[in-house]
């Protein structure tokens, strides 16, 4: 069963996270935008950081000073990111921004991290009517991401934590923690002076 229609369009119940049509004209033609801005990004040469900076800026919601992203970058819409100063992204990034991705300072990405805001529907009607929806995720200041990690739709990771290679963070994780695992669970508080 179809959810009702409320005259707003696909990509106002997008950005509200609701249920929404991810195959929509208005939606497409931003979809289609990002996927221009992030080749030319992925294939602008190393040397020219001055194009490469100018495009993340183009794409991006908003992008901090002296903040860095390897190529390649993959997104949804891009205008949903916003990441903060002095941060650092490997090679790889994955973030699917249906809903708002927000990175904060001096934060630590490493290669192949995936941040993934969609959803979709546990009914199978509603699936295969090809509804779906989103949930913001937020990355506090200084943040480890270690390789390979998974950060699912919904989640809030807090100011100083780190989380392992490889670790599926399905839930919130609490300031200053190391969490590992699928699903991410803390192993340790990081205290003063911690290595």
């Amino acid at each position: 069963m179809a959810p009702d229609s409320d005259g707003r369009s696909m990509r106002e119940r997008m950005l509200a996270g609701d249920l929404y049509i991810a195959d929509d004209p208005e939606l497409a033609e931003h979809q289609s935008r990002a996927m221009d801005l992030m080749e030319a990004f992925n294939t602008t040469p190393a040397r020219d950081s001055r194009e490469r900076r100018r495009l993340l800026a183009e794409l991006l919601g908003e992008i901090g000073a002296d903040t860095h992203i390897r190529p390649p970058l993959r997104v949804d819409y891009g205008s949903h990111i916003r990441i903060g100063a002095r941060s650092f992204v490997n090679y790889g990034l994955v973030a699917l921004d249906v809903a708002p991705i927000t990175i904060g300072d001096d934060v630590q990405i490493g290669t192949n991290v995936q941040l993934l805001t969609p959803t979709h529907p546990v009914d199978p009607e509603l699936r295969r009517a090809k509804w779906e929806a989103a949930k913001p995720i937020t990355i506090g200041d200084n943040v480890w991401l270690g390789s390979g990690a998974i950060v699912l739709a919904g989640v809030t990771i807090w100011d100083g934590s780190v989380v392992g290679a490889g670790a599926v963070v399905t839930r919130d994780l609490p300031a200053n923690v190391v969490a590992v695992g699928n699903p991410a669970r803390v192993i340790r508080t990081i205290g003063p002076g911690s290595a």
